[in-house]
Order: C-alpha cells, then sequence, then structure tokens
C-alpha cells in the first residue's frame, strides 16, 4: 500500500511550498559568516520600536493561552480601516485567512480562478479543499503590463462550479498592480455567488496614484474579500498575524472555521502597538521606494531586465535558467528568490535591503555573472 494513497487526490497532486533558505542553514552549508537574505520581501528596517517594546513587555505572561477573539486587535483594526469589528478575521498570517476561504467555499466539484504568475498558495488552498485550480494566463504585454493578471482571461474562465476567484494587488512575485477601474469593473462581472478574494499584502507599499483600496468597495459588493498582513511593512513577519476584512455574513462564515488561538499572545500585542506606529510605517514606505530605485538602477547598468514592482521586491531576467546563478549567489553569501516554480525559471526575485545589502547583492551578482 502507498501512503500517499491514504491522502486526499487534491493533496497528492500538491508540491509544497518552498520558503526562502535559512540563514542558519547556509553559514553551516558554506561556513559563511556574512549573509545577506534578500529572499523573502522582509522588512530591512525591522519592526516597530514600539511593537518590540510591547513585546517585551508581556513575554512573562507567554503561559496563557491568547485572546481568541482577538477583541484589543480588532478594535484597533476596526478604527484604523472604518469597518466593525465583526468584520474581520484574524489569521496566523494572511496565509491562514486564504486557506480560510478555501476551507469555507471550496468543496470537491467546485473550482477557483486565479492568474498564472501569482501568489502559490492559492493553488495550495484550492487543492487541499478539494476543489480544482483554473489558471488564467498573464497578460504578454499586448493589451497590459506584461506577467500582470489578464482580468478578461479570468473572467473567461469563470463558470457554473466556480465560488472563488484570487486577485494578488499587488501580486508577488511580480510585482505588477490593476488599477481602480479595471478591478472594479471585473469585480463588478463576477456572478453574486462568486467570492472575490483581493489579495493586498502589500498594500503599504504601492505608491501609484490609480491604486485601489479595496475596502473601499465592501457595501457595493457582498461576497468581497480583503486580505492584509502585518508581515510585510509593518516587519513582524516572525509573528505571524494577517487579517481578512469582508461583509459581516462572510466574516462570520470565516470566523467559524478559524482555528482557536490561532494568532499568538505576542503577535496580538505587537500588530496593535505597529498600527499606531506611523512614523515607522512612513520611514519604511520612504526606504522601500530608495531601495526600489536603486534596484532598478543597477539592473539598468547591468543591461538585465526587470519587472517593474509596486511591492518591496524585483523580479529580473537573466535570459537564461536563474537556478544556478541562485545557487553560485548562495555560495557568495547573498540569498535571493528563484521562481521557477511560478512559471518564471528565467527569473530571480530579490527583496529590497538595505543600501549595503542592495550594493553586496549586485557586486555578488556581478562576480557570479563574469564571463
Amino acid at each position: 500500500m502507498s501512503i500517499a494513497s491514504l491522502a486526499a487526490p487534491g493533496v497528492r497532486g500538491l508540491t509544497p511550498y518552498q520558503p526562502g533558505k535559512p540563514i542558519g542553514e547556509l553559514e553551516r552549508q558554506f561556513g559563511l559568516e556574512r549573509i545577506v537574505k534578500l529572499a523573502s520581501n522582509e522588512n530591512p528596517l525591522g519592526a516597530s520600536p514600539k511593537a518590540l517594546e510591547v513585546v517585551r513587555r508581556i513575554l512573562g505572561g507567554s503561559h496563557r493561552y491568547p485572546d481568541g477573539s482577538g477583541f484589543e486587535l480588532k478594535a484597533a483594526l476596526a478604527e484604523k480601516l472604518g469597518v466593525e469589528p465583526a468584520q474581520i478575521v484574524l489569521g496566523n498570517g494572511s496565509n491562514d485567512v486564504l486557506d480560510l476561504v478555501a476551507r469555507v467555499f471550496l468543496a470537491p466539484g467546485l473550482n477557483a480562478v486565479y492568474s498564472e504568475h501569482a501568489f502559490a498558495v492559492y493553488p495550495i488552498a484550492t487543492q487541499t479543499a478539494g476543489a480544482a485550480g483554473k489558471v488564467a494566463p498573464a497578460h504578454d504585454g499586448s493589451r497590459g503590463p506584461r506577467f500582470g493578471h489578464d482580468l478578461e482571461a479570468m473572467l473567461e474562465r469563470v463558470d457554473a462550479d466556480t465560488r472563488v476567484v484570487f486577485v494578488a494587488n499587488p501580486n508577488n512575485p511580480t510585482g505588477t498592480l490593476l488599477g481602480r477601474s479595471e478591478l472594479h469593473s471585473f469585480l463588478s462581472a463576477l456572478p453574486e455567488r462568486i467570492v472575490a478574494v483581493v489579495d493586498e499584502a502589500y498594500f503599504e507599499y504601492a505608491q501609484a496614484s490609480d491604486y485601489p483600496n479595496a475596502l473601499d468597495w465592501l457595501g457595493e459588493f457582498p461576497t468581497l474579500v480583503v486580505t492584509r498582513t502585518f508581515s510585510k511593512a509593518y516587519g513582524l513577519a516572525g509573528l505571524r498575524v494577517g487579517y481578512a476584512v469582508a461583509g459581516v455574513e462572510v466574516a462570520d462564515l470565516l470566523n467559524r472555521a478559524r482555528q482557536p488561538f490561532n494568532v499568538n499572545a505576542l503577535g496580538l500585542a505587537a500588530a496593535a502597538a505597529a498600527l499606531e506606529d506611523t512614523e515607522f510605517l512612513e520611514a519604511t514606505v520612504r526606504a522601500n521606494g530608495a531601495g526600489l530605485r536603486r534596484l532598478e538602477a543597477g539592473f539598468h547598468e547591468r543591461s538585465l531586465d526587470f519587472i517593474p514592482s509596486a511591492g518591496n521586491f524585483l523580479s529580473f531576467d537573466l535570459g537564461r535558467p536563474g537556478a544556478p546563478v541562485f545557487d553560485a549567489l548562495l555560495r557568495e553569501g547573498v540569498i535571493v528568490r528563484p521562481v521557477g516554480n511560478y512559471g518564471l525559471p528565467n527569473h530571480l526575485r530579490v527583496s529590497v535591503g538595505t543600501a549595503e545589502e542592495i550594493d553586496i547583492f549586485f557586486a555578488a551578482l556581478d562576480r557570479v555573472l563574469a564571463p
């Protein structure tokens, strides 16, 4: 008997999510003393000092269960976002709430639609729920930004069995952006029975004037779900706090399936404190803009194509398979992200780091690419 045969069919067909390579593993493998990690879109400034102070203060209470309702964080989010606490669903990172959507609204015989090159969690959540994933090809550059979501192609794949569509805005790993009118038109064209998930994990970084805040449309679209995270701009990736905002009825269904205590006490407290630290968030956004410009200039100097990004990362085209270059950069002590599993085998993704880290990255890349 094959042990794999005991698993659900959707799970058997999955490839496990591949996180960024850990710093400690690289140190042990190659005996390196200095590692620059630019693989996981983390905040190079760290976390808000206010959030860290709260964590230090409450560590002594770690033997207590966290507030399972997330009352204080929900209240803080509701006030900041202009919604009701009952509209909020907290998660162990936004991945958790994406998985909740799949578990609540998908089942065998149903399907979800998402774009080519979109976030890897969408197929994982969909197939784990026993549903089928329908992948729409991304723009080829003729009608929209190359590698970006082709919303027309996504609509064409919606059928009677579609229950969820996933839209990442900005998208990871391409960094591509959807404007206000095109996203609104797409949501308006969806049948009422479909739950539309707009994944705004990189919301705080997006600075385009036409970038929409999907929360503005919650009253118009009863089945809209907007997901965000504290892992990126707020610098709390290690504490795992994300959330969804939806209509009260949809949020209630998601909260019924949510695991008790799915967000830890440190994460709850740190996230609430981070929301208040607008100075840190503003500094983060400024540093990210400067870092993106530094990366863009470096790629231009080296005549390497890249995908313009509205996030805190850039995916760049090597014109040849990226995996060997990724491995060579590891030996130089620089961790970036291969994105072959996203259908981009010739690209690597590099996160925005400090100015020094970006300089180290380019110096290592020059050595690796030298003839």
